[in-house]
C-alpha cells in the first residue's frame, strides 16, 4: 500500500475529515513521501512536467538581462539580492548566474542569489547544480525555508517564482460549502464542511460565488506566500506561471481548474496516487497583485510569457539564445526551442507574468525591455 496514502489515512483517522489544502500539502510536501520531497526526478523528459529552465538556458539568460536592467533602474546598489521561490533543481540560478558572470560582470559582482526551498531531496539537487556558487557564497539558501526572513530584507532585492504559485496547495469550495477529505473503505471520499470566515471573505472580494455543481479554487496559502515575497523596502517581485485575472473568471474561464499530473499525462483525479503526481491549480494573479499593493508595491499589467520575453529579446534579435550555434543544425535546434518558450501552442501566451515593484520611479519601471513589447 502506498505509505503516504496511509499517513493520510492516520491522520484523518485521528482528526476526523482535513481541509483539501491540508490533503494537497501533505501530497506534495511531507517530508518522508510527498511528490517534491522523494528523490524522484520530477522535472524534464524524464520526469512528469518541463518547467522553462528545462526547454533551454536562453530562459535564465533573458532573465539575466531583465533582472540587470532592473538593477540599473535601483541605481545599481551594492549587494542586490535575487530570492527565488521554488528554485527545482537550481538550473534556472545556474542559468542566470554563468550568464550574468559573462554579459554583465558589474551586475554579477554586486548579486547574491537567495534560494527558497523547503524540500531537502531537492536542497540536496540544487547542492550539486551550484556547488560552486554556494562554495564561492554567491548563492545561499535563505534561512527558515517556509518563511525566509534574513538580514537581506533591508537590502534591494529582486524576488522571483516561476511555476510556484500553482503548486501551493488551495481550498475548494462549492455551493455545498468546503471540501474535506474524508476515508473509508481504503478510499478517500468527499465531504463538505461550512465555509470559514476567511473562505468567505476572500470569494466576496474576488467574486467567486460557485453554481450549483461547480467547484472553485480558493487560493488563501498563495496570498500568505505572495505576503512573504513582498516583504522587501525596495526592488522587484516577478511571478511568471499559468493563471487568470478575476476578470477571465467572471467571464467563466478558470473555474475549476484543478489538476494531477505524471508523466506529462494530465488527470481530473489527485487521489489516484497520492505523493506519485503533482497537483496544481491556475494562479489567481488579480489576489497576487492586491497583496502585492497591500505590500506597498506597485502592480504592472499582467502581461504573457510570450510579450514579456520578446520585449526582452528583441533589442539583440535573441542573440542569448544563438551564442553559441556554430551549424545550421544548431541554430534550428535553437529555434524550435525558443519558439516553444514564446508562441501561444507553446508556453508564450498560456503563462503570464506579474511584475511589481517598490522605491522605483514608475516611468522606469514601465520603461523596463520586458514591459515594452512593441512599443519601440
Amino acid at each position: 500500500m502506498n505509505e503516504l496514502r496511509r499517513k493520510i489515512e492516520a491522520e484523518i483517522g485521528e482528526r476526523g475529515p482535513i481541509p483539501f489544502s491540508r490533503y494537497m500539502e501533505m501530497c506534495l510536501y511531507d517530508p518522508e513521501f510527498g511528490y517534491y520531497s522523494r528523490n524522484a526526478a520530477q522535472f524534464g523528459k524524464a520526469g512528469d512536467f518541463y518547467t522553462s529552465s528545462d526547454v533551454h538556458a536562453v530562459f535564465g539568460r533573458l532573465l539575466a538581462r531583465q533582472f540587470e536592467e532592473m538593477w540599473r533602474v535601483l541605481g545599481s546598489p551594492e549587494p542586490i539580492v535575487i530570492r527565488e521561490l521554488g528554485p527545482g533543481r537550481g538550473l534556472f540560478a545556474q542559468d542566470v548566474l554563468d550568464w550574468s558572470e559573462r554579459k554583465f560582470p558589474e551586475f554579477f559582482r554586486a548579486l547574491r542569489y537567495e534560494l527558497v526551498e523547503r524540500s531537502t531531496a531537492l536542497r540536496a539537487r540544487i547542492e550539486q547544480t551550484l556547488s560552486r556558487r554556494i562554495e564561492s557564497g554567491k548563492a545561499t539558501f535563505a534561512e527558515g525555508s517556509e518563511n525566509p526572513k534574513t538580514a537581506s530584507d533591508r537590502v534591494p532585492a529582486i524576488g522571483f517564482a516561476n511555476e510556484f504559485f500553482d503548486a501551493i496547495p488551495v481550498e475548494i469550495a462549492s455551493h455545498r460549502g468546503s471540501l474535506r477529505i474524508d476515508s473509508q473503505d481504503r478510499r478517500f471520499v468527499e465531504t463538505w464542511a461550512s465555509l470559514s470566515a476567511e473562505e468567505l471573505e476572500f470569494m466576496d472580494r474576488y467574486l467567486i460565488h460557485p453554481e450549483e455543481g461547480e467547484r472553485v479554487e480558493l487560493t488563501l496559502q498563495a496570498q500568505r506566500e505572495m505576503l512573504s515575497a513582498c516583504e522587501i523596502e525596495r526592488g522587484f517581485v516577478v511571478v511568471i506561471d499559468y493563471g487568470y485575472t478575476c476578470e477571465e473568471q467572471l467571464a467563466g474561464r478558470h473555474r475549476g481548474t484543478l489538476k494531477a499530473i505524471r508523466q506529462h499525462s494530465v488527470s481530473a483525479n489527485p487521489y489516484e496516487a497520492p505523493g506519485d503526481q503533482d497537483i496544481t491549480a491556475d494562479v489567481n494573479f488579480t489576489a497576487l497583485a492586491a497583496v502585492a499593493e497591500k505590500q506597498g508595491l506597485q502592480a504592472q499589467k499582467l502581461i504573457t510569457q510570450s510579450q514579456f520575453l520578446m520585449g526582452i529579446g528583441e533589442a539583440n534579435q535573441f542573440a542569448d539564445a544563438f551564442e553559441e550555434c556554430r551549424l545550421p543544425q544548431e541554430r534550428a535546434k535553437v529555434a524550435l526551442q525558443l519558439k516553444h518558450l514564446v508562441t501561444p501552442a507553446g508556453m508564450g501566451e498560456s503563462f503570464h507574468v506579474l511584475v511589481a515593484s517598490k522605491g522605483v520611479d514608475s516611468e522606469k519601471v514601465s520603461g523596463l525591455s520586458g514591459l515594452g513589447f512593441g512599443r519601440r
